[in-house]
C-alpha cells in the first residue's frame, strides 16, 4: 500500500525472469515472486514515480531544521532529529513510525517517507524514530509485530543506557539526550496503521507498564490503516481505482502474501474489530487519532473500526482526510504542486501536532 494520485502515463518495462526460475505471482509495479520462493521487488510501474522510492542518506548536518541519523541493530533504527532539540531544556516527545507498504514492500529510507517525517519532527517538535520491517512473504506475519515490539524495547535500552567514550554509539546518545520516552506516539501508514495497533496491544500485554519504565506508548496514529474484511466493503466495491499504487488486486495479494497460511483478511491483525479478534474491551490500548481518507478504497472499515474503538470505550479521535486517496501525503509532488493536496497534508500534520501536545 503505497501513495496514491500518481498516474501511469506509459507501458511498464519488461523484466526478465533470471534463468531457471519462473514468475509464479506479482503485484504490477512493485514485485514478482519465483518459483524457488525468491522475490524481486525491483520497480517497474511509471518510471516517474521511481525518485519517491529513492533512499534519503543520513545527514549530520542541519538541513530544513532537523538532522537524520541511522542506528543500525536489531531493528534498524532512523532518527530524525530536530535543530528545537538543542535549544530546548525539556526532552521532545517521541513518534516511532511503523512503515507501510501491504506488509510487503517499502522502506523508511525512501524519499515519500522522509519528506514526510522530516516535516513532522518540526512541526510537532518530536523525535522521529522510523523503524524497518521485515517483508512478507520472505517473512509473515507476526513478524512484523514483534520487530515494532523489538523497536520499542531498544529505545527504552537506550534511554536506559549510560554514556560510554569507547561503545556508545553517537546517534544514540544524541536519541537519549534528546528524548522523551515517557511520551511515546506510535504512527504508521496503511499496513503500518494496522501495526499501531497490534504493536500497541502487545506492549500492553507484554509484562504490563511497568515493565516498560520509563518507556511509555501516550498514543497512536493510525493513519489509512489497511483493517478489511473478508467481504468486501461498500468503499471497495464503489471507490474508483485511480493509480496503479493502492488497487483491490494489490491489497488482497499483498495480504495474501503477510498473513498466516491459511487465514483470511478476517484475522485479527487485519480486522481486529471482527468475531475472530479479542474482544477490543479485553485490549489495552493508548488513546488513539485515525486518519481516514474520504476516497480510499478501505474507508468504510477504516470508519467502522474507529466505530468500534467507540463501542469498547476507547478513546478515539477521527479525522476525515476529505477528498482525498490512500496515502495521499506521501505523494511529494502532490503535495508540492496541488494546492487542495496540499491543504490537506498541512491540516493532518497539524492534527498530529495538536493530538501529541494533549498527550
Amino acid at each position: 500500500m503505497a501513495p496514491a494520485n500518481a498516474q501511469q502515463t506509459q507501458q511498464q518495462p519488461q523484466v526478465c525472469a533470471p534463468a531457471g526460475r519462473k514468475v509464479v505471482d506479482a503485484v504490477s509495479g512493485w514485485l514478482r515472486v519465483f518459483d524457488d520462493g525468491t522475490v524481486d521487488r525491483t520497480w517497474t510501474g511509471p518510471p516517474e514515480a521511481l525518485p519517491l522510492m529513492q533512499p534519503v542518506p543520513p545527514y549530520a548536518e542541519p538541513r530544513d531544521g532537523h538532522t537524520l541519523h541511522d542506528i543500525p541493530g536489531e531493528p534498524n533504527l532512523r532518527v530524525y532529529l530536530p535543530e528545537v532539540a538543542k535549544q530546548s531544556a525539556e526532552r521532545l516527545p517521541v513518534i516511532v513510525q511503523l512503515h507501510g507498504g501491504g506488509f510487503c514492500i517499502s522502506h523508511p529510507s525512501w524519499l515519500m517517507y522522509h519528506q514526510f517525517y522530516a516535516r513532522l519532527a518540526c512541526a510537532v517538535p518530536a523525535v522521529v524514530v522510523a523503524v524497518e520491517l521485515p517483508l512478507a512473504p520472505e517473512r509473515r506475519l507476526p513478524a512484523h509485530i514483534v520487530t515494532g515490539v523489538a523497536a520499542l524495547r531498544r529505545l527504552r535500552s537506550i534511554a536506559l543506557s549510560q554514556p560510554d567514550s569507547d561503545n556508545d554509539d553517537p546517534a544514540a546518545a544524541l536519541l537519549r539526550e534528546a528524548a522523551d520516552v515517557s511520551r511515546v506516539f506510535l504512527i504508521g501508514d496503511s499496513s503500518g496503521g494496522n501495526l499501531v495497533h497490534l504493536v500497541a496491544a502487545e506492549a500492553g500485554r507484554n509484562g504490563g507498564a511497568d515493565s516498560w519504565v520509563p518507556l511509555r506508548v501516550a498514543g497512536g496514529i493510525p493513519i489509512h490503516p489497511g483493517f478489511v474484511r473478508a467481504a468486501r466493503s461498500r468503499s471497495e466495491l464503489e471507490s474508483k481505482e485511480d493509480s496503479v499504487f493502492f488497487t483491490l488486486d494489490m491489497l488482497d495479494k499483498f495480504l495474501a502474501y503477510a498473513l498466516p497460511e491459511g487465514a483470511t483478511k478476517d484475522h485479527p491483525f487485519t480486522c481486529p474489530m471482527g468475531a475472530q479478534a479479542p474482544p477490543l474491551e479485553s485490549v489495552p490500548l493508548p488513546p488513539m487519532l485515525v486518519a481516514v481518507a474520504e476516497n480510499d478504497l478501505v474507508r468504510d472499515t477504516n470508519l467502522e473500526y474507529c466505530d468500534a474503538l467507540r463501542a469498547a470505550g476507547k478513546e478515539v479521535e477521527v479525522l476525515v482526510n476529505r477528498g482525498m486517496g490512500h496515502s495521499f501525503y506521501l505523494n511529494k509532488y502532490a503535495v508540492d504542486m496541488d494546492p487542495v493536496t496540499g491543504e490537506r497534508a498541512r491540516e493532518l500534520v497539524d492534527a498530529i501536532k495538536s493530538f501529541v501536545s494533549r498527550h
